[in-house]
Parts: structure tokens; C-alpha cells; sequence
């Protein structure tokens, strides 16, 4: 799956109800869900995650879990979106089935690579620019990104300090994929649009 605008869905960044903002973020333009809870426990996350799935099935989204395959697979997501320390992809491939999505967190050109040969069906790439949301100070920049998607042929989502203002730079290059700039908004179909607007990959 080729995703243009990702919502990383994360209950603690939203201003609004966090279904209310993923509802109104898909009526501005995004096309699949992410759900990622850093410390919740796995029942939390389960609950969670099959309201997030319900909701991604009315309006005909994907929804992914972040890093937890379990969860995934008891919710019955779309499939899953793995971090470089979570479980391997080829494992996590064998438990979830060749027709659920696995998506890899890809820092560098290496990891692209390892991400193909292991058969992600799309990688993150990031972070882009620095990000409160995952403590980074600074971010890999944008001629980092046009590397990356020039060496790999994957679906690839850029993530990391993504907002309306930066959005523009990236044009053409990848998609995107959001968290704060979107959850945190009021308006969260106005940004949405926004960006969606802004991405021609």
C-alpha cells in the first residue's frame, strides 16, 4: 500500500476526542490510521486498538498497530508497524500472514535496504526534522530523505516534525506520515487537507 498522509494516532497529543480526530482527519485527506501507545498496557492497547479498527472500517481506512504484533493480531488491524528493536519482520510476517501490511522504522540507507530484503511492504523514513514527540534534537533533513527515496523502491512515508509549514519541502519526495501537528490541532480536517494538498508522491 502506497500511503500519501498517515495519522499516527496517539491518545495523549489530542486536543479532541482522539476518534473525533481521526474521523475528521480522514475527511481531510488521510488515508490509513497508525495506533501508537508508548505506556499503556497491552489490555489498554487491545480495547483501544478495536475502536480505532471499527472506526478505520466505516471509513474504509487501514489501521496498523505500532509495535505490537499480539495486539495486532487480536484486534485484527491491518496489519502492524515495527520499530528497528521490535520483533523481526520475517517473524512477524509468519504470525500476521502475507495479506496483513508490515511497516519498518528505517533511520538510515542500510536499514532501507535490510527493510526490502526482509519484505516490508512500506518503511518510515525519519526523523526528518527534529520532533518533541520522540525526543529527537535535530532531524536527518530533507537531502537525507530525497537519498532515501532514490535508493529504495518501497512505499516510503517521511516522519518526524512534520507540519503545514514544512510539509512543502518534501514535496514529491515521499508521504507523510503525522502525529502532533495533527492530533494537537483543533481543526484536525483543516490541517489534514492542508497537508494532503501539499503531497504529489
Amino acid at each position: 500500500m502506497r500511503s500519501r498522509l498517515c495519522l499516527i494516532l496517539t491518545r495523549d497529543l489530542c486536543v479532541l476526542d482522539p476518534l473525533l480526530v481521526a474521523a475528521e482527519a480522514v475527511a481531510g485527506g488521510v488515508d490509513m490510521l497508525q495506533v501508537r501507545e508508548k505506556d499503556c498496557s497491552t489490555a489498554d492497547l487491545y480495547a483501544w486498538s478495536c475502536q480505532v479498527v471499527a472506526l478505520g472500517r466505516r471509513l474504509q481506512v487501514p489501521v496498523l498497530i505500532n509495535d505490537s504484533v499480539e495486539v495486532a493480531i487480536a484486534a485484527d488491524a491491518s496489519g502492524v508497524h515495527l520499530g528497528q528493536d521490535d520483533m523481526r519482520l520475517a517473524d512477524a510476517r509468519t504470525l500476521l500472514g502475507k495479506n496483513k501490511l508490515i511497516g519498518l522504522s528505517t533511520h538510515d540507507l542500510q536499514q532501507l535496504e535490510d527493510a526490502a530484503l526482509a519484505g516490508a511492504d512500506y518503511v518510515g523514513f525519519g526523523p526528518v526534522f527534529a520532533t518533541q514527540t520522540k525526543g529527537y534534537t535535530e532531524g536527518l533533513g530533507v537531502e537525507q530523505l530525497t537519498a532515501a527515496t532514490l535508493f529504495t523502491q518501497l512505499p516510503l512515508l517521511a516522519i518526524g516534525g512534520i507540519t503545514v509549514e514544512n510539509a512543502g519541502m518534501l514535496c514529491g519526495k515521499a508521504g507523510l506520515a503525522v502525529s502532533s501537528a495533527i492530533c494537537s490541532s483543533r481543526h484536525p480536517q483543516k490541517i489534514a487537507y492542508a497537508m494532503r494538498a501539499q503531497v504529489v508522491y
